[in-house]
């Protein structure tokens, strides 16, 4: 091991330090990659994890009134949203040529949850390698480019942190990136982002079965995938709400949470890949970007409004 893959350990430890904010958490881990960086140790191995047991960690510095308030107000936008975002990028697939496979990864991914939907539907379709891979870069730079550019749109438009969580998690595709950016926002935007878009993921379910619906003539057996860390997140919330006598050691949990949703970040930034990104297409950036386009404009009138 060389000396700079040394700082593939260094900058995870920095994510614990308070100076250390989400799109900078990301941003090293790019930079590694564009340096071309050794890495030491199987990154995709425990990205998942990471991210997953992050998530559920701060659901201990959640408040489970404020939680069932947010879903309960959001749950017809979210649900109208991953619908129509769905149908839309099945047509713009259609409009722009793109292939069939690749449309309905793109499109799950922008209506749901970037990698973790595309993970879910990929084998109910019997999608290719290269497919999944070119949903995944498409997803992925634009996950980048939206944890850097919402909370600037925020600040400019002056909108709350109660409606810049709404929007960042109907608008973005990925958890982290959601998180992030609720976290660069302010605490009430990282809780409601974080509620809503754990919500929001929940839709991988029905979709699953709507997709395996509609490619049942070709899905082999294929069996739906479900989330569940998002079950574990939810007893962390009532465990914390139950227990009040806890509440310092909640609070640890949490912070640790937060720490490691960093962390995740990170190493998210260290899958990015240069030449995926220029295999991918012109056409799977055009169909991802416009879908990405319309969606996040169309809910930022709504909520701004």
């Amino acid at each position: 091991m060389n000396k700079l893959s040394l700082l593939y350990y260094i900058f995870p430890s920095l994510c614990l330090l308070p100076f250390m904010s989400a799109p900078l958490a990301l941003a090293l881990g790019i930079f590694l990659v564009l340096f071309k960086v050794h890495k030491p140790y199987d990154i995709k191995k425990y990205t998942s994890k990471i991210l997953q047991w992050s998530i559920v960690l701060m659901g201990f510095g959640m408040s489970l009134e404020k939680v069932i308030e947010t879903s309960s107000t959001g749950i017809w936008l979210t649900a109208s949203s991953v619908f129509i975002t769905f149908i839309f990028g099945l047509a713009l697939g259609y409009l722009f040529k793109v292939e069939k496979n690749t449309t309905m990864l793109i499109s799950s991914g922008t209506a749901i949850c970037g990698g973790s939907a595309i993970a879910a539907v990929s084998p109910i379709i019997n999608a290719k390698h290269n497919q999944i891979s070119f949903a995944l870069t498409v997803i992925f730079v634009l996950n980048a480019v939206a944890l850097f550019i919402f909370p600037i749109i925020g600040h400019y438009f002056g909108m709350s942190e109660e409606n810049f969580g709404y929007w960042a998690a109907i608008a973005i595709h990925d958890t982290s990136s959601v998180v992030g950016a609720g976290a660069a926002y302010g605490p009430k935007a990282l809780e409601i982002a974080t509620t809503v878009k754990l919500t929001r993921t929940l839709w991988i379910i029905p979709l699953s079965f709507l997709v395996l619906f509609l490619n049942r003539k070709h899905s082999n057996g294929a069996k739906v995938k479900i989330p569940w860390f998002i079950l574990y997140f939810i007893i962390a919330i009532i465990l914390a709400y139950y227990i009040p006598s806890w509440s310092e050691t909640f609070n640890h949990l949490n912070w640790l949470g937060k720490k490691g949703m960093m962390v995740a970040l990170f190493l998210i930034g260290t899958s990015f890949s240069l030449e995926e990104m220029k295999t991918a297409g012109l056409r799977s950036f055009l169909l991802g970007i416009t879908l990405w386009i319309i969606i996040s404009i169309s809910t930022l009138f709504f909520f701004i409004n």
